[in-house]
């Protein structure tokens, strides 16, 4: 149990590197929603499919190496040669990738319907966040989480701070001040919220700049290829994972009507964010694991460790499925201050479902990271991308933004089991998988109810979490008296 302990307080630390910069990011939508601060619905979705393309293009910048990384920091003897070669890699691809795009922004604009003065934007926090992946990745492998957690905060807090400035504070004190005569220009909220972006990112690459200076630049061609051989499929994996993740909010600017698409993507994606609590737990989680995995990958009967991962991530997050849907009409009071966005709350218990499959997936690709068939991973990816497509184009003309949320829940789902199935034939692990689905049903089954049947019925909904809470104890018992003996 005391890998358990290990993994359990690993995941509280970056937990809190990545709750607590999420929670301080998740005012940004509060803030995004509150009437006059963008001037309409429709605002807030064109910058909800401008942070898709954000992330399709950062998997493409860090194409695998991260993972690649971790692998080989692991399995190499010459850890400094694996730091030095991951760096230049990087380093070199993401200042021609800066080049190529500032020259053919233009035509990046066309492609994506994006305006070109947003396009320069994303360009530099682009480049800025593809040099900090390794820096990071290093902190994560040298289990330096304080580190990783406060550079993480400062980062959110600054791109909130300056958000609030620039959305709230300069358009009411404009003319005022020299300073605010100076900045302010009316309709450039959504250059205002990408600049805070930019100057955010500027920073943390500030703060990270002394792993640059003090590590050898080592590169080792040999190294360099088996390294990208590794990291190839995790890059395709990558890209279609985040066509599940995002790929929707673009597929529905390109399919819906145009004089209501923005507006349908802005309430989609506001709600979305109710499933917040699922996705910081899930994100905590993987980055607690991965490191886990390869760490122990060698140790005496790991999988018995990774079968009690599983358990563990699912209890929690059937809890918060749960947690979160009896709460929802109240959360959304707090995190969506307008009613134009709430008409899409139907997807929440949908979307907090998808996550939690997604959770589930990554703890089950474990056995394709350490036994060095990343390929699957790839074609897990692949499959998960091709029903999120299929069902996108199929559902969104028949019922907009629910048939996005069923892809990405049936996507998700598609993938948990293929991950399974191949699993137990590559690297058997003991999951108690009676127990696993058990939580999940209960869960949904009281989410459901909840939602459908005692809708904002806060006595019946605090009565379902209550009786849940006391399954969950009586089962794991032992488990959870372990993690809070230290």
């Amino acid at each position: 149990m005391s890998a358990l302990q290990r993994l359990f307080k690993q995941t509280v630390v970056y937990g809190l590197a990545t709750v607590l910069p999420r929670m301080l990011n998740f005012f940004l939508v509060p803030l995004y929603t509150t009437p006059g601060v963008l001037t309409s619905v429709a605002e807030y979705g064109k910058i909800s499919v401008i942070f898709s393309w954000f992330v399709i293009f950062n998997v493409i910048l860090a194409y695998g190496m991260e993972t690649a990384f971790f692998r080989f920091f692991n399995k190499e003897k010459d850890q400094e040669a694996v730091v030095g070669t991951s760096v230049i890699s990087l380093g070199i691809s993401s200042f021609v990738f800066f080049a190529l795009a500032l020259l053919f922004q233009n035509q990046i604009a066309i492609i994506t319907d994006i305006k070109v003065e947003y396009i320069k934007l994303v360009i530099w926090i682009l480049l800025l966040d593809a040099l900090v992946i390794i820096p990071f990745a290093w902190l994560r492998a040298k289990e330096q989480s304080m580190k990783y957690a406060y550079i993480k905060i400062i980062n959110v807090v600054i791109n909130l701070g300056l958000n609030l400035f620039f959305l709230l504070w300069l358009p009411k004190h404009s003319g005022a001040h020299f300073l605010s005569e100076q900045l302010y220009r009316p309709n450039f909220e959504i250059n205002y919220i990408f600049i805070s972006n930019l100057v955010s990112s500027g920073i943390t690459l500030m703060l990270l700049a002394s792993f640059y200076l003090k590590i050898s630049y080592k590169f080792k061609a040999e190294l360099w290829r088996r390294m990208l051989q590794y990291a190839f499929p995790v890059l395709i994996a990558g890209i279609a994972f985040s066509i599940n993740e995002t790929f929707d909010r673009i597929l529905l600017s390109k399919m819906l009507p145009e004089n209501i698409a923005d507006t349908q993507i802005g309430m989609y994606s506001a709600c979305y964010k109710l499933a917040l609590f699922m996705t910081l737990f899930a994100t905590a989680y993987r980055l607690g694991i991965e490191p886990f995995f390869f760490s122990h990958a060698k140790t005496v009967n790991p999988q018995k460790n990774y079968a009690y991962i599983l358990e563990f991530f699912v209890t929690i997050g059937s809890l918060i499925l749960l947690g979160v849907v009896v709460f929802a009409d109240i959360l959304k009071l707090i995190v969506i201050r307008s009613e134009e966005y709430w008409e899409a709350m139907s997807i929440v218990p949908i979307i907090l479902l998808a996550y939690l499959f997604l959770g589930m997936y990554h703890n089950l690709s474990v056995w394709y990271k350490i036994t060095d068939r990343t390929k699957f991973g790839a074609y897990i990816s692949i499959f998960g991308a091709v029903v999120t497509l299929v069902l996108n184009f199929w559902l969104i003309p028949i019922i907009s933004y629910k048939g996005s949320a069923i892809a990405t829940l049936a996507a998700y789902g598609s993938m948990v089991v293929l991950s399974y199935y191949f699993g137990r034939k590559y690297y058997p692990i003991p999951y108690n998988i009676k127990k696993i689905s058990a939580y999940i049903l209960i869960s949904l089954l009281l989410s459901l109810l909840s939602f459908y049947v005692f809708r904002a019925n806060y006595v019946v909904g605090v009565a379902f979490l209550l009786v849940f809470m006391g399954i969950i104890y009586k089962f794991e018992k032992q488990t959870i008296l372990s993690l809070l003996k230290r």
